[in-house]
């Protein structure tokens, strides 16, 4: 019998535990906190939480470097918290899926230490290590976050691959010792009864044979890992052994955040019959604003909606009825939405709630990131002494070695840090915004008086109050089986800086139009429509079969 693929109905929280509610005020969010705040995110409408990683971790980055797979780190909580916290979720029909990270480790991992201490052994080849060549790295890869992929192990003429920090050496693949490894920690996770996994890099896991060298693409002499390292010829093999062996024998949703991918490798990833996963982020136009491969902070070009509209319809009419995308505009990587996508006119209610029902209502399973439901925004920090994460000094630091001022390096800092989405929720106007009751691990956006989940409780025309809406519309409304069955088409295509899709099912046609411009145009119909369903402007302007869309403007309509 098919697996029920419950995920189609799905609208997925996700949250990034550090900055959520912090219970104990040691101003680090916690297990408890989210526990304690279970009733808002079921009040939302969300009915699974992404959790990123609370796995014991030396916090390099964030937790995404593990040192432990087993148990809680320590500053979030213990494990009979995360018992509780899977426990109380599924009292309120939430499902729970974890951040899993098995393209690297921690260097702290036991795994690790003994490799350091026996290269050549059998825990040496659960990684990368190599001899250096004439003293120098083994090849000439620049790691993610900048600088050699390679740091040499002390003492010894070895070296070992680190695709991201220096602190989170790759885990070999090819090793099967190492892959029954993951398999069962895996497996003792589902048994624990959370709902699935997001895969963070996958596409990293497989490396080229033999590892080698590639034109310099910088002044550094180095290049981009991608070359060798980002979804290589092979990795869907061992995609397909990991889904068999683990979470594809279980009715589990698992997204993978999969760069790299091509039209032709899209599908097999995606497919509702036979994918690696249940569905990949979209993410083909999160950084328009940045040149390929190496998306350096400097590095920028211009972009329009159109640059935008192209990116989302071309990735949708790839898919078709066949594939299934995790579709978001935010999450703990990338600068909030509205500064991100906006011009600066557009960034109010309007924008706001454009963009929200602008994906909220693709073919697909939509992401809400945690603030991004009240229109949370970036904050520019006045110091770099202010900022924690690590690829944001990487990117300073770059930026500083070619020649940019630490002025103009900092500006962009504010512009692309993620810690732009990492400062804490802003829960009320109170000290700390509500987050905590101690000094806060990030300094919390000062905005804050005027812009959190309290205040928008209370306003029936808040951002809040319209996410609700698009997420009561998606999962409890005549339309639900239109929105998660049905199809997506583009709509008005040559109409500049509209994005306009249709979703049809049985008869039944749903018309979205989002204008993202800041001026008001007239659109004539090409078809009639029944019933506005929703508008960000509360009632829509029509004359006759012509309707004028003002700055931002979301309507949704039933055509006949």
């Amino acid at each position: 019998m098919e697996k029920e693929k419950w995920w189609k109905k799905a609208v997925v929280y996700q949250i990034y535990p550090r900055s959520f509610y912090d219970a104990n005020g040691d101003g680090i969010g916690d297990l408890r906190g989210i526990i304690e705040k279970l009733d808002y995110i079921r009040d939302l409408g969300a009915n699974v939480i992404w959790l990123c990683p609370v796995y014991k971790s030396p916090m390099d980055d964030n937790g995404y470097d593990i040192a432990d797979y087993y148990h809680i780190d320590e500053a979030f909580g213990t494990d009979e918290d995360m018992d509780e916290l899977i426990a109380e979720a599924k009292k309120r029909g939430i499902r729970i899926i974890m951040d899993l990270v098995v393209n690297h480790c921690s260097d702290e991992h036991k795994w690790f230490q003994k490799a350091k201490a026996d290269p050549e052994g059998p825990y040496g080849k659960y990684f990368y290590i190599k001899k250096g060549i004439d003293g120098k790295a083994p090849n000439n890869w620049r790691s993610i976050f900048g600088g050699s992929a390679w740091e040499p192990i002390e003492g010894t003429d070895y070296y070992y691959l680190h695709i991201f920090t220096k602190k989170q050496p790759d885990l070999n693949w090819e090793n099967k010792e190492l892959r029954e490894e993951i398999y069962k920690m895996v497996n003792w996770w589902l048994d624990k009864g959370i709902g699935g996994f997001r895969l963070d890099a996958i596409t990293y896991l497989k490396k080229e044979a033999g590892l080698p060298s590639y034109p310099a693409d910088g002044e550094d002499g180095l290049v981009s890992v991608a070359h060798g390292a980002l979804n290589q010829p092979g990795i869907e093999a061992l995609l397909r052994e990991f889904r068999d062996r683990t979470y594809g024998r279980r009715e589990t949703l698992t997204v993978g955040e999969t760069a790299g991918l091509t039209p032709e490798t899209l599908l097999s990833f995606i497919s509702l019959e036979d994918g690696v996963f249940s569905m990949v982020f979209e993410f083909s136009w999160c950084q328009l604003e940045l040149k390929g491969p190496n998306y350096f902070w400097y590095d920028r070009q211009e972009w329009t909606p159109e640059d935008l509209k192209r990116e989302l319809f071309s990735s949708h009419e790839m898919a078709g009825d066949r594939g299934w995308f995790g579709v978001c505009t935010e999450n703990h990587d990338q600068p909030r939405s509205i500064d991100h996508y906006l011009p600066r006119e557009g960034r109010n209610y309007y924008g706001a709630t454009m963009l929200a029902s602008m994906y909220l209502l693709l073919r697909g399973t939509p992401y809400v990131y945690q603030g991004q439901e009240i229109g949370m925004r970036n904050c520019a920090y006045a110091s770099m002494d202010d900022y924690n994460d690590v690829s944001t000094h990487n990117q300073y630091n770059r930026a500083l070695a070619d020649g940019f001022s630490p002025e103009e390096a900092l500006r962009l800092v504010q512009l692309e840090s993620r810690d732009n989405a990492r400062t804490p929720f802003q829960w009320d106007d109170t000290e700390n915004a509500g987050f905590t009751t101690g000094k806060p691990w990030l300094k919390v956006n000062p905005n804050y008086t005027g812009l959190n989940a309290a205040q928008e409780e209370r306003d029936e025309d808040s951002v809040l109050t319209w996410y609700k809406k698009m997420i009561g519309l998606r999962l409890h409304s005549q339309w639900s089986e239109l929105i998660s069955e049905g199809t997506f088409a583009p709509a008005y295509r040559e109409e500049k800086n509209l994005i306009a899709y249709r979703r049809r099912f049985e008869g039944k046609a749903l018309l979205v139009l989002c204008n993202m411009q800041p001026e008001e145009r007239e659109l004539k119909l090409s078809a009639a429509y029944r019933q506005v369903i929703a508008d960000n402007y509360k009632e829509a302007a029509f004359a006759g079969n012509t309707v004028c869309l003002r700055p931002y403007e979301v309507l949704i309509a039933e055509e006949a």
